[in-house]
């Protein structure tokens, strides 16, 4: 159909998401900082002029996932760490560099997706302290859970999505401990499992395989006792998705170079 592009020089794109009715288009701008908002109706009436682009909604560092709410009334992004001028510590350490000053917490990017649809640039409603590089973001099957992998602390980290936009400071849930450099989320059996990727993301000369975390939800904010086992996975196992009649699991094993697949009906005898 043609190509949407902006100029910008190496914007780092990164993940999308479209509204349910397919006329906007949320795009993160990993590299630049920013999501990048489309009218993907005009894009598509005028051969992906860039007029389509409505604007940008400036975030933290480093924005990965842009998940919508369930009513849609909501964008939430993730951003690695924020800005050196906020009031917030550095007090994360960077995983990919262990000589690297530190940085400071990522953040949970609240969007008004009403606002964003005219006006991006003063869309965010709430910034939201995340833990250590967070990366993606993930919502249980009713919305009221956003469940957020950390990975620069290994951890899954859960909040409230209710507070989220109203109550910030008290919106976290709980935090379970995952293995190193967490990353890909899904979650299974109708919202009462959570399965996270131990990535080892940065140890790139490593030859043994990973694993995948398998978490009890009702437990989330009990640590460690919430965790009930593990799956084994290849090399850097990364992205994750679940088939449309919730019974296969999808893992991308990204330097095994393989396709993992797991029957969730028969997950209880895999788990470890």
């Amino acid at each position: 159909m043609g190509y949407w592009n902006d100029g910008t020089e190496a914007p780092g794109r990164t993940y999308i998401t479209v509204t349910e009715d397919d006329t906007y288009l949320f795009v993160s701008d990993e590299n630049v900082g920013t999501i990048s908002v489309i009218n993907l109706a005009e894009a598509k009436a005028s051969h992906f002029a860039l007029k389509a682009l409505v604007g940008r909604i400036l975030v933290g560092n480093g924005p990965v996932a842009v998940t919508l709410s369930r009513d849609e009334k909501y964008l939430y992004s993730t951003s690695l760490f924020m800005d050196p001028d906020t009031d917030w510590p550095p007090e994360c350490q960077p995983e990919w560099d262990s000589q690297a000053p530190r940085n400071a917490q990522g953040a949970i990017f609240v969007v008004s997706v009403a606002t964003a649809k005219t006006d991006p640039a003063h869309s965010v409603v709430a910034t939201v302290r995340a833990g250590c590089t967070p990366v993606r973001l993930v919502l249980s099957p009713q919305g009221d859970v956003a469940y957020v992998s950390a990975r620069g602390e290994n951890s899954l980290l859960a909040f409230d999505t209710g507070k989220l936009a109203i109550d910030p400071t008290h919106s976290l849930i709980g935090k379970v401990p995952t293995g190193t450099n967490p990353i890909g989320i899904a979650v299974i059996d109708n919202g009462q499992k959570i399965v996270v990727t131990n990535s080892n993301r940065f140890d790139t000369g490593s030859s043994a395989n990973q694993s995948l975390l398998v978490i009890d939800a009702s437990r989330i904010g009990s640590g460690d006792a919430a965790i009930l086992g593990s799956i084994s996975a290849g090399r850097l196992p990364r992205e994750m998705a679940i088939s449309s009649d919730l019974h296969t699991l999808f893992v991308v094993n990204t330097n095994s170079k393989n396709l993992e697949v797991i029957d969730l009906r028969r997950l209880p005898m895999q788990l470890r």
